[in-house]
């Protein structure tokens, strides 16, 4: 843990720019958020190394097969998510300062996406979104909530605890229940989805380490068996979703039908193909926007490797 005037700098800090993005002026807010992020893009760094390890796999998969991206192309794509995270940084902490009526004019649902949730919610069994890490999903849950379907989400522990507690207060005035990943969190989510209730899981990085293996972009790795394992005990709709960020200041979801979540086998073998189901969903949606595809850590077992080694 920091030592404890490192903690509390780190909590005003943060809390301060959030603070700062949701009473600055729109475009003064975005014109300060695009300077920081430009200036990271060009520091480069491991992070900007590793994501253009990950958008090299997206742009490959639209290349005939043997055809490599060009390293200056991916270079560029890589740059831009750097823009988009800003972005998803800044809306995120102006949601909590926005009228219902502007989170409503600023969302749209693509297609049927909007007739899937609300499907899906009246069937009375819970639903699970199952995300990657693209676009703005804080937005999209602002809008469920003031559509009457407020949204359990997982998220990762911060240190230190006080900015933890903040950011999840913060969720919580978007009308998201924030539960810490770690013990104690399964048993929130079954009780929410036992419910009835809406739980979001971001579902495109195996955090611990131990989740379903699957082919991700042409390259086996891991992926969290959460989604898979929460709708098949549950009953509950698994829904692959994204938010994208656009166009403009809208935020754009699409809600994926429901997989078929029916028993075909044992659980294990159920929870690896629906989980195989997801990754081809995300590969879908990642596609479409790589650009918004913000994960910067190792994701394939050969990151971990070129990570070691410093390279991309």
């Amino acid at each position: 843990m920091a030592p404890g005037w490192r903690a509390t700098a780190k909590y005003f800090t943060y809390t301060g720019l959030a603070s700062s993005m949701g009473h600055l002026p729109e475009p003064v807010a975005r014109s300060v958020v695009g300077g920081v992020v430009r200036v990271m893009s060009w520091r480069g760094g491991r992070a900007l190394a590793m994501n253009e390890r990950h958008l090299r796999r997206v742009l490959a998969s639209e290349c005939e097969e043997g055809v490599v991206p060009d390293p200056a192309l991916v270079r560029r794509w890589s740059r831009r998510t750097y823009t988009e995270y800003g972005r998803y940084w800044r809306d995120g902490a102006r949601v909590p300062y926005m009228s219902e009526d502007v989170i409503r004019a600023r969302m749209s649902l693509e297609g049927d996406s909007e007739d899937v949730v609300r499907s899906a919610m009246r069937r009375g069994q819970g639903v699970v979104l199952a995300l990657p890490h693209v676009g703005s999903w804080e937005w999209g849950g602002a809008w469920l909530a003031l559509e009457g379907m407020p949204m359990t989400v997982v998220v990762e522990r911060i240190e230190p605890k006080r900015l933890f507690e903040w950011f999840v207060d913060q969720r919580a005035q978007m009308g998201l229940t924030a539960v810490p990943l770690g013990e104690g969190s399964s048993a929130a989510i079954l009780k929410a989805l036992r419910s009835g209730a809406m739980v979001a899981l971001i579902s495109d990085r195996d955090l611990p380490g131990n989740g379903v293996e699957v082919s991700f972009f042409g390259e086996r790795t891991t992926l969290p068996a959460g989604a898979a394992t929460l709708a098949l005990r549950t009953g509950a709709a698994l829904l692959p979703t994204v938010v994208y960020s656009g166009p403009g200041d809208w935020h754009t979801a699409v809600v994926h039908p429901p997989l078929d979540t029916a028993r075909r086998g044992s659980l294990r073998a159920d929870v690896h193909r629906l989980t195989q189901e997801l990754a081809t969903c995300f590969e879908e949606f990642i596609v479409r926007r790589p650009e918004q595809w913000h994960l910067y850590q190792p994701n394939w077992p050969s990151d971990r490797e070129g990570d070691r080694g410093g390279g991309s």
